[in-house]
């Protein structure tokens, strides 16, 4: 069977978060500062379920690793821009549910699952691989720990600096599994990340 096409749904899901990724880019240069947007936080989590789909396919657990913490914190950050009540009640649930039935249905198929998640991957390759999504859904955690004590959605310094470094250790995983979702989803983030990690050290709002 021919698997390309799951290039199509990896190249779509990197392609929303080098949108959302430039969007905050663009309206952090008109402030003089970052910023963080509803419409960065509602494409996240929409890149972030598709994403998931294909680590799925691609049978790749560094990859959805990456998603099962922050796609949580992106709902997060939608509520607390008040837009989340927005979103009909009935998709609002299907969104909350749906990483908790895939769970159920990887749990339930059992060892299929575990040949799937790890077995097409060397493990040396994928605790490396996953080494680099850990410090990418970190990087949501201490923003989301940084909102709470500030009371607003923001995206601080050290938030720019993981990205950096999770990003770099991530193509480097991309090109040892010859993945071009990879490489060029993350070659196309790390010069947004640069600039937003040199204007959050010159914000004075930043830690």
């Amino acid at each position: 069977m021919d698997k390309s096409w799951y290039f199509i749904i990896g190249f779509l899901a990197q392609g929303l978060f080098s949108i959302r990724v430039l969007i905050q880019w663009v309206l952090s240069e008109k402030a003089k500062k970052v910023v963080s947007p509803t419409i960065y936080w509602q494409i996240s989590l929409l890149a972030s379920f598709l994403f998931s789909i294909y680590g799925w396919l691609r049978g790749d657990f560094a990859i959805i690793l990456g998603q099962i913490f922050s796609y949580y914190i992106y709902i997060w950050n939608i509520n607390n821009k008040n837009h989340w009540k927005e979103i009909y009640p009935i998709i609002r649930y299907i969104i909350l549910v749906t990483p908790i039935l895939a769970a159920g249905y990887v749990l339930y198929k059992g060892d299929s699952s575990i040949d799937r998640l790890f077995k097409s991957v060397p493990i040396p390759l994928l605790i490396f691989g996953s080494l680099g999504q850990i410090i990418f859904t970190f990087r949501f955690i201490y923003q989301w720990w940084y909102s709470q004590a500030k009371g607003e959605s923001s995206l601080p310094v050290n938030f720019w600096l993981l990205s950096l470094v999770g990003s770099i250790i991530t193509i480097a995983y991309g090109i040892f599994r010859k993945d071009p979702v990879l490489i060029l989803g993350q070659s196309a983030g790390f010069i947004a990340y640069s600039r937003n990690l040199w204007l959050a050290t010159k914000s004075s709002d930043s830690l």
